[in-house]
């Protein structure tokens, strides 16, 4: 288990940042961290909570052959709008790659997400919906 988060076993983050969006962000653990980590591991040394992809994770999970609960960007949120839906379209391939593992995704933007979904073409809901178990 690389997280001591008790309700995953892995966290994984192709997206770090984010901004303030309602009282339960006010005490934000990730904005916390993305200070300690400032310059370092992909977060910016100036604004180390700057919404930031970094698609040189994205294929993290298919490197984890045993089976995991992830927690998906649990330094940002998926849903950010400063996230291209493209890039959001790119974690969801990943995640219908590797059926194997569990993915758990918070967001405080249902609205956003509510918006891909209805952007998102047919055919790739279809493959999408395959990952459900």
């Amino acid at each position: 288990m690389s997280t001591k988060i008790e309700w995953t076993n892995e966290v994984w983050n192709p997206i770090s940042g984010c901004t303030k969006v309602s009282d339960g962000c006010k005490n934000c653990y990730a904005e916390r961290m993305a200070k300690r980590l400032a310059g370092r591991f992909g977060y910016p040394e100036g604004d180390p909570f700057k919404v930031t992809l970094h698609p040189s994770k994205l294929n993290e999970p298919i490197k984890w052959k045993k089976p995991r609960r992830i927690f998906v960007n649990s330094m940002s949120d998926l849903f950010h709008e400063d996230v291209p839906f493209e890039f959001i379209s790119d974690v969801f391939m990943v995640m219908a790659l590797n059926q194997h593992h569990i993915f758990q995704i918070l967001t405080k933007r249902p609205d956003r997400m509510l918006e891909y979904f209805k952007k998102v073409p047919d055919n790739y809901r279809l493959v999408i919906g395959k990952t459900a178990k």
